[in-house]
């Protein structure tokens, strides 16, 4: 038990000063032989992280809260090709969103067919103030 705590706070860490600025999206990795892994961090007001999901066209992915989460925690989800850049309100992703979770649609969880083979690009953020967020990320 102690070694998942440990893990979990090294992992919390690394996404979470990785991913302030969305600069270079962390990628989520699978462990050999799962379809799921989930993440962990916080966002500070004004902020998001940023992560990439490698995946096949035909794949079905889900984004779920396994628990009880913040319920200001909303996710943007972009197909491949996507790029990422600062703009003049702050991070701005140019690229297709999935249907539902574009900017704006205050989504917190998402499930489908993937159009696309390539990196999806995942942005967590909030609807409002700051928030923590514990995401499952599935491909099956």
């Amino acid at each position: 038990m102690i070694g998942r705590i440990a893990l979990a706070a090294i992992c919390w860490l690394v996404a979470h000063d990785a991913m302030a600025s969305c600069d270079k999206p962390a990628p989520i990795r699978f462990t050999h032989g799962t379809a799921s892994a989930e993440i962990a961090g916080g966002v500070p007001r004004g902020t998001r992280d940023c992560f990439t999901i490698e995946a096949r066209a035909g794949q079905n992915l889900s984004i779920a809260h396994p628990g009880r989460g913040d319920t200001n925690i909303v996710i943007q989800l972009y197909r491949p090709p996507w790029r990422v850049r600062d703009g003049d309100d702050g991070l701005d992703v140019a690229g297709r969103a999935l249907p539902g979770a574009g900017e704006g649609a205050d989504a917190t969880h998402w499930s489908g067919r993937l159009p696309a083979s390539g990196a999806y690009l995942l942005v967590i953020g909030t609807s409002w103030g700051g928030g923590e967020y514990r995401l499952r990320i599935a491909i099956r």
